[in-house]
């Protein structure tokens, strides 16, 4: 089932031409479309479905700099400037707050690393607080649970995944751009190796520059051009209850987490708890993620579904003028796992009696496209000139998502970059350089 989530209208004219069309109508592509525009720019964003409707309306919400690889954090930064100048220049609320993210654990490994990451927070002022176990217990009391610490996110907060990529394409439309819902994009018009054009199911738009932010079907845009993009998604289930009394913005422990809503709601979900599917793509792609399997593979299982014949890792071949996959599935919607559901109620209920019996609206599962290194790819493609990439949020785009999008414009209209860029290069995983697997 499909979380809640806004929707706004598309433009009726496809245009003829574009300085740059962008593929995917999540939190990246938004973000990206909004930064292009507002530089005066002329962008057609194209999304086979509807704008927000895949892994951008199916997070947690959460905005944070806190526990963040080291790569990320540079542009960690500029996400928290741009989810906080939103509302004013488009003049609409995408829902970000600052509410601080509280972190509790009784598990002395996990407090280890969270006081070790300090060190890195120190280098990028990143404004977090150690909480002491009596901290941690008058922050989240949770019923049958010794905390032995915990970590308190001072200017992180949450946004709204219900209205945030819907909001934030408004604001690109604002700016000029064109907004293409149940438009998917088959492939490119490519001359002498550059990128002329885009072709739609609804037509062509000519263009010399295309960002692909397709989310989990990223990858598999690519390949039709020999472009490899080492990309894995797994899926995650998460739920959403009535609105109810309040235990506090956002909260996480070693169980459960839990995100309250504008309404009033919680989304509530397991951190790491998640499937990965055997598939064609992953088959292709297991060596470059072998290390992080090794990492994660505790929190990982492994399941065979209709992924491996059937959606954005599976093989298909299809020409510019007949349906693509893209068409056949407007919104990956996958089952919420039900055990998940149980073990998410179980963890929920047992730690916070105020939440016993209340009432769930809704469930859903999400794929989560995930890179070797769990850094997401912000690039050029070496083979097509022209072609530039942004996907591989890796479980933690949502917050960081407006970041990725700035800093693909940046890239895209050949300005300053916003951050050093070489982190995100999509050539580091074939260029020998070692895989370092990022944080959560």
């Amino acid at each position: 089932m499909s979380p809640l989530l806004k929707r706004i209208q598309s433009d009726q004219e496809l245009p003829a031409k574009a300085d740059v069309v962008v593929i995917g109508g999540g939190i990246v592509g938004a973000s990206a479309a909004f930064f292009l525009a507002e530089r005066g720019c002329s962008v057609a964003l194209v999304e086979k479905g509807y704008i927000g409707g895949e892994q951008s309306s199916r997070n947690w919400g959460w905005c944070r700099r806190q526990n963040r690889d080291q790569r990320e954090l540079p542009l960690s930064g500029i996400s928290m400037q741009a989810w906080e100048q939103f509302a004013a220049k488009i003049d609409e609320d995408v829902g970000f707050r600052r509410c601080g993210l509280f972190y509790a654990t009784d598990n002395p490994e996990q407090l280890a690393e969270w006081e070790q990451w300090l060190d890195i927070a120190r280098q990028f002022d990143v404004n977090t607080k150690m909480l002491t176990a009596h901290e941690a217990h008058d922050r989240i009391p949770a019923q049958g649970r010794r905390w032995l610490g915990g970590v308190y996110s001072v200017d992180d907060g949450k946004g709204e995944p219900a209205i945030a990529a819907p909001t934030i394409a408004s604001g690109a439309r604002k700016f000029g751009a064109t907004i293409h819902q149940e438009c998917a994009a088959r492939g490119l018009d490519i001359v002498n190796g550059a990128v002329a054009g885009v072709v739609t199911e609804k037509g062509i738009i000519r263009s010399q520059t295309v960002l692909n932010a397709g989310g989990a079907w990223a990858s598999m845009f690519c390949r039709q051009y020999g472009v490899q993009f080492p990309q894995a998604s797994v899926r995650q289930t998460a739920i959403r209850t009535r609105p109810t009394a309040s235990l506090g913005e956002a909260i996480y422990t070693p169980e459960c987490s839990l995100t309250r809503r504008l309404d009033g709601s919680y989304t509530l979900a397991i951190s790491g708890r998640a499937t990965l599917d055997i598939t064609p793509q992953g088959i292709r792609y297991a060596r470059w993620f072998m290390p992080m399997f090794l990492k994660r593979l505790k929190a990982v299982q492994i399941g065979v579904g209709r992924s491996m014949f059937y959606g954005a890792e599976a093989l298909a071949s299809w020409t510019k003028d007949t349906t693509s996959p893209f068409e056949r599935i407007r919104v990956l919607d996958p089952r919420p796992s039900r055990r998940t559901i149980a073990a998410i109620v179980k963890g929920v209920t047992e730690q916070f009696p105020a939440l016993k019996g209340v009432e769930i609206a809704d469930s859903w599962g999400a794929y989560v496209d995930c890179t070797p290194d769990a850094v997401p790819v912000i690039s050029a493609s070496d083979h097509v000139k022209g072609l530039y990439l942004a996907a591989g949020g890796s479980g933690h785009g949502f917050g960081i998502g407006p970041g990725i999008g700035r800093l693909a414009a940046d890239l895209v209209a050949n300005d300053k970059p916003c951050v050093d860029p070489t982190p995100f290069r999509l050539s580091r995983f074939f260029d020998g350089s070692k895989v370092e697997v990022g944080a959560l």
